[in-house]
């Protein structure tokens, strides 16, 4: 049977002439792409032929229908043309859609929703312990083209105030120099900063919900699996376009949703983008984690970074990290003297310390101050020998130290019989760590396992004299970030800041910064502890980076709309609560248009208080949250923003009034 259906397949391309035919082979994808966009000559020369339409049509009420899905699958199957037995090809691995995945470019990740935006109850702004909740659309991004438009339109600034030294003052301009926070929904906030910042940020980093179903930190931690990839991806998207051509995204999470994640940003940037993952140890096996693993468990001591670059280029480091090395390296023995000679560092030793009894290069670093010290103050001369290239040895003399320069980098070589070695020298392996205690010494550089978090995290919701118990990230994990990624003045993002730690560390760093959160919260956590680095913090990474105070940042909430009205449906107690309410919102409130306000007028009172409320939050036009910029020289708009306001948004979006 499979040998009929092949010849009919053959018999019927024939037709065609060379149209479906390379070099007498048949051309599979065009006849693919044909039968996928229902060419009408080649389906009706399908079914016309009886071999095929017995076994690739269904009758529908008297119509013949070609079940093309079939006949692309067949089509897609390399090796059923040669087997009588099985449609899989010998080869073993992974496919998608009937191809091998390292054959085919366009496997992506699917899930749910994928196809729209979701604005996203991320907080407890949006839910509270009775799960009264405004109903979160997913806007399909064709079907609801229009009504996504307005929903990431960019929004009205109120409340502008900068802070500085000498307090809060309200403030009518906006300066490109300014560091910026905004209270408001972060998707929605993104949008607002795109003219005005795409292409200018050099670091983003972000600690979003884990999606582990804890409320730690307050976040609306549990989506569910589509949902959360929906709502990365949105904020995802937009987010990359604002980062410059040597910007930085940089996302951390756990083993939750980690790897899904890195899927999702291979297919949003290219996995060209991604540098790397970092792990990250947060914690130790103490306390209860000690009990779990003697249950057998496999306890969780890390988290990770994903990196992915703008430009793909993998060279992101801007300043070299460091970690402690404790064991002296014995390979720099060797000291070059004045007179360019080498001699060994125990001989140059005791001769300057004759009493002191020599135990070794390790064991001496370990307990002698005055071997110490001598290393300290002999770094720039105490070596080890590495191998160079691209010399040539008859230039040297045997056993004699020159200096040469190339390619603008100085090298001291040495002729050794047949090779030439160069000096490296100790300090460039010397110095202070970024280690927990700022260790100085012998030092590596770091690579993607970054240890010893775990003990800031024993001081870290004192960091800022914001007191939290979970989802606060160490200043010192923050700042390595921020040292280790950016030079000063570089624009830094975070659009989860909760408790502050990423704007108070690029603020200490001297790096301009944008920081978002949407929540209640943000005054009495992050704009909190802002304050309190410009009057001279001296917790978390204050001490290391030599931290005075000073400074400024300003402040400003998107302009709310519908979302005092869902405000407003939580505080309701009473039915006469409910009944005022709902006349005013339909007087002033956007309603959803697909809501019958008729069959909600008939029956509403003959629901409970909550599910009251519950309707209430369903009939408010979920993507009116927020007014327009659009919408500023509107009468009725105007009206509610004040002077100062008004020459804000100007400024911010105009250059001026």
């Amino acid at each position: 049977m499979r040998t009929k259906i092949n010849e009919a397949l053959e018999s019927v391309l024939k037709q065609f002439g060379a149209k479906y035919f390379i070099d007498g082979v048949v051309n599979k994808s065009k006849v693919i792409q044909d039968l996928d966009t229902y060419d009408e000559e080649l389906l009706t020369a399908f079914i016309s032929n009886d071999v095929l339409k017995d076994n690739f049509t269904i009758d529908i009420a008297g119509n013949t229908v070609l079940q093309t899905n079939k006949l692309i699958h067949l089509l897609e199957a390399d090796e059923y043309w040669q087997d009588s037995y099985t449609k899989y090809s010998k080869k073993i691995g992974l496919t998608a859609g009937g191809k091998f995945i390292d054959e085919n470019e366009d496997v992506v990740l699917d899930f749910p929703y994928k196809d729209t935006i979701l604005k996203a109850s991320m907080s407890k702004e949006d839910t509270d312990k009775d799960d009264l909740r405004p109903d979160e659309p997913f806007l399909n991004e064709v079907i609801a083209k229009e009504e996504i438009d307005v929903l990431l339109d960019k929004k009205i600034f109120v409340n502008a105030k900068k802070y500085d030294e000498n307090g809060v003052h309200d403030i009518d301009s906006f300066d490109e120099n300014d560091n910026l926070v905004i209270k408001g929904n972060n998707l929605l906030a993104l949008h607002t900063l795109k003219e005005k910042y795409a292409g200018k940020v050099k670091l983003i980093y972000i600690d979003p919900p884990y999606n582990t179903g804890n409320d730690s930190f307050l976040y609306n931690d549990r989506f569910n699996h589509a949902s959360w990839l929906t709502f990365m991806k949105n904020r995802l998207e937009i987010a990359f376009d604002l980062l410059n051509n040597n910007g930085v995204l940089v996302i951390q999470s756990d083993n939750n949703e980690n790897h899904y994640l890195k899927v999702l940003c291979d297919e949003l940037f290219g996995v060209e983008k991604f540098v790397t993952q970092i792990a990250v140890e947060m914690s130790a096996t103490q306390g209860m984690k000690v009990a779990s693993a003697q249950r057998g468990n496999i306890v969780k001591n890390a988290e990770y970074l994903l990196i992915y670059s703008r430009s793909g280029k993998k060279d992101v480091m801007e300043n070299i990290l460091y970690d402690a090395r404790l064991e002296y390296d014995t390979h720099y023995s060797k000291i070059l003297m004045d007179d360019n000679t080498v001699r060994n560092v125990k001989d140059v030793f005791m001769e300057q310390y004759p009493k002191v009894e020599f135990l070794g290069l390790s064991d001496m670093y370990k307990v002698s101050d005055e071997f110490k010290a001598f290393i300290d103050s002999n770094q720039s001369k105490i070596f080890r020998y590495d191998k160079v290239t691209g010399f040539d040895k008859n230039d040297f003399e045997i056993n004699k130290v020159v200096k040469r320069e190339r390619s603008g980098k100085t090298y001291y070589l040495e002729r050794k019989k047949n090779n030439i070695e160069q000096l490296l020298f100790l300090e460039e392996s010397y110095g202070y760590a970024n280690d927990f205690y700022s260790s100085y010494g012998f030092r590596k550089i770091r690579g993607d396992w970054w240890s010893g978090y775990y003990l800031d995290m024993g001081n870290v919701s004192k960091e800022g004299d914001v007191r939290l118990t979970n989802g606060k990230k160490p200043e010192r994990l923050i700042k390595d970030l921020i040292i280790g990624l950016t030079n000063e003045k570089d624009i830094v993002l975070d659009f989860f800041i909760g408790s502050g730690t990423t704007p108070a560390v690029a603020h200490k760093t001297n790096r301009k910064y944008i920081g978002i959160e949407q929540m209640n919260y943000i005054h009495d956590f992050a704009i909190k502890r802002l304050r309190r680095v410009i009057d001279g913090d001296k917790t978390g990474v204050s001490k290391d980076v030599d931290w005075q105070g000073g400074g400024s940042f300003v402040y400003a909430e998107l302009m709310e709309k519908n979302k005092g009205f869902i405000d407003a449906i939580r505080k309701c107690e009473t039915q006469n609560d409910i009944n005022q309410l709902f006349m005013f919102l339909l007087e002033e409130a956007e309603i959803d248009f697909r809501v019958d306000l008729e069959k909600v007028k008939d029956t509403l009172h003959e629901l409970s208080i909550d599910d009251q409320k519950r309707t209430l939050f369903k009939i408010i036009e979920k993507n009116q949250l927020y007014y327009n910029y659009s919408e500023i020289d509107d009468e009725n708009v105007r009206d509610l923003i004040s002077d100062s306001d008004y020459k804000f948004n100007k400024s911010f979006y105009e250059g001026g009034e």
